[in-house]
């Protein structure tokens, strides 16, 4: 995919933006019969045998992936009827779990190939042009030599446990969190995944093994946290807190009756510590051969998965040394549009990053740091989220829900995760969607840049998307693609600030920009972490220096990029790409665009690579001047 700076495809001021929106009411009360027009996409080719048997084959393949992932299941509430069994499941997380993986996704992409498109409709044809890119991008990872695939996902990693990444972190907080506990059933499910739990933990244990035996030991800063973590983790299991305490206070609730805590409390200290143990062991043995190198350059094959990793997160073939370029450009631009807000509000010294640093420490944007410092940010949080439900109906012809929780991340997780992120719900809304929110100090968060992190978590950001991808044949709800995801993202982010949230605080205008600048960052970093052998140091240094970020913040963000090589690049060149789209639709169709239709076109097209979001809308534009 071309770069074009920011200069360029962002020219449109807010002003131009919403002319092209025309009555919202309006088009919420034709929501129901301008959908199809919305999306403008081919007419659909009337049914012929192709078609059922197209639609035949991708619930097949559906099938065949959710079978490799029981939690998928429950999070998408579809762990019912025929797949009732699965709630009592977890996946195998094994050498031999990831190799069954990897045999069913090379049959399915089979049987893709073999089908012959033609009589398809626009939608379907999309759809196997959707999975046959992710699962060959996900089959070039499985044949890596070490690592962890997110088929169709965005947590692509060499490390198969460390400071972000493992069971130890998962499970825990997917049977508190997404695990229903409504009956006896469920909590007998609840104890059947217990029991599960130690396999797990042991397969990723010996993966652990195998890697270090070819050579793989991530770095130490890593291991060091994620040996913190683990010991808390099991603090919590061998006094009874966590999955223990979880089952014993949901099911009394509910009124389910039942000895849950003692048979929880059996197979926790009975079998999942031990697991538990045995996994802390292994990352003890290998920390005297850890370095404090923290790119992939220094990983054997690591020049070869970074590229992979790449290749996965932005869904182009765009070189490491593009991409930092490409950060560097829109870095600039992006602080170009900042200097004059900071010069407004009387920072008129220094670099955009210094004045940033400053304004970081102005008392009037700081939440206290204490409990009730934590309980202003959530309700902060609810009154932006108010703000933002009452524009969508001018940027979107048909709403979701935006059935969405917002959660502090548990506090054992807290020191090796990022400040916040976000996910929707179940298909059926039983389980709603989630903003997790880092709250170890209230430092992470400021006035100014909490409301754009929550637009880009939950509303319209990663919830209200998923929402609409909740609505696509269950192959499509599973896969997705990081470019696309957070570019939506960030994208949600822009809309935020064009609807006119920020009019009267442009404070908040400037959280947003520095959002923006924050992700052109990344790019930097993470190419220069694992391409050209900068240190962890060097990269926290540039984040505080060019963007004036939280150096708090920015030091686990730095850790996130050694341990999800890639993923942090998938931001900005997802969003550079919706953004130019956006301005060649605009251009192309003149006085027939609107900005509620293009919107339509992203969601209602589901997520997918690129390339594939580019044939979304050229299909929308043939199909708006026809």
């Amino acid at each position: 995919m071309p770069h074009v700076p920011d200069q360029i495809f962002l020219s449109l001021n807010r002003r131009q933006t919403l002319g092209a929106l025309g009555t919202g009411a309006a088009g919420i009360a034709l929501a129901a019969c301008s959908r199809g027009a919305a999306i403008a996409a081919p007419a659909p080719v009337p049914a012929t045998g192709a078609q059922p048997a197209a639609e035949t084959l991708l619930a097949s393949i559906g099938d065949n992936l959710l079978a490799h992932s029981p939690e998928g299941a429950t999070g998408l509430g579809i762990d019912t009827g025929a797949r009732a069994a699965m709630r009592g499941e977890l996946g195998d997380r094994s050498a031999a779990g990831q190799q069954a993986i990897a045999d069913t996704l090379k049959a399915d992409v089979a049987r893709i190939r073999a089908f012959d498109t033609t009589g398809l409709d626009h939608g379907t044809r999309t759809s196997l042009a959707v999975v046959e890119s992710a699962y060959d991008v996900a089959l070039d990872g499985f044949a890596q030599p070490y690592g962890d695939v997110a088929v169709g996902g965005w947590r692509n990693t060499p490390y198969v446990v460390i400071q972000n990444v493992g069971a130890y972190l998962d499970i825990p907080r997917f049977l508190d969190s997404d695990h229903p506990v409504k009956t006896s059933a469920d909590a007998e499910a609840y104890l059947s995944r217990l029991n599960a739990f130690p396999a797990m933990l042991d397969g990723e244990t010996e993966r652990l093994k195998s890697a270090a035996a070819y050579g793989l030991i991530a770095p130490a800063f890593l291991i060091d946290k994620a040996v913190t973590q683990m010991e808390a983790t099991l603090a919590g299991a061998r006094e009874g807190g966590g999955l223990i305490d979880s089952l014993v206070r949901r099911t009394a609730a509910a009124g389910i009756a039942g000895n849950w805590g003692p048979r929880a409390e059996a197979i926790v200290r009975g079998a999942v510590v031990p697991a538990l143990e045995r996994q802390l062991a292994e990352l003890k043995a290998q920390r005297p051969r850890a370095t404090m190198d923290a790119g992939m350059w220094a990983r054997p094959g690591g020049d070869e998965f970074y590229a992979w990793a790449l290749r996965a997160s932005t869904t182009t073939r765009m070189t490491p040394d593009e991409i930092h370029q490409m950060g560097r450009d829109e870095l600039a631009a992006l602080h170009g549009r900042m200097d004059p807000i900071l010069k407004k509000l009387g920072y008129t010294q220094g670099s955009v990053g210094d004045r940033m640093n400053a304004l970081a420490k102005d008392p009037r944007f700081k939440f206290p740091d204490n409990d009730a410092g934590r309980a202003e940010i959530m309700a902060y949080i609810q009154t932006w989220l108010g703000k933002i439900r009452a524009e969508l109906p001018r940027a979107f012809r048909t709403l979701m829900r935006g059935n969405v929780e917002v959660k502090r991340l548990p506090p054992e997780e807290e020191p090796g995760a990022p400040s916040a992120y976000g996910g929707a719900g179940s298909i059926d809304g039983t389980i709603p969607g989630k903003f997790w929110i880092n709250l170890r100090t209230t430092d992470l968060h400021s006035k100014y840049s909490l409301p754009d992190l929550t637009m880009h978590e939950a509303i319209p950001g990663h919830v209200w998307q998923g929402e609409y991808s909740n609505q696509m044949p269950l192959i499509r709800t599973m896969l997705a693609f990081n470019a696309y995801s957070e570019g939506w993202a960030l994208y949600a982010e822009q809309l935020a600030d064009e609807l006119g949230l920020y009019d009267d605080f442009e404070v908040g205008r400037l959280g947003y920009l520095q959002s923006l600048a924050f992700r052109a960052c990344r790019l930097v970093v993470d190419t220069g972490l694992h391409a050209k052998r900068w240190t962890r140091e060097q990269g926290v240094e540039f984040f505080v220096r060019e963007n004036g970020s939280n150096p708090l913040e920015v030091a686990s963000e730095v850790d996130r990029y050694c341990s999800w090589a890639g993923q942090a690049c998938g931001y900005k060149v997802g969003h550079s790409e919706i953004v130019r789209q956006r301005g060649l639709a605009q251009a192309a169709l003149g006085p027939k665009y609107d900005l509620r239709d293009f919107n339509m076109v992203l969601v209602e097209g589901g997520n997918v690579p690129l390339d594939v979001l580019a044939k979304n809308v050229d299909a929308y534009v043939a199909a708006a001047k026809a």
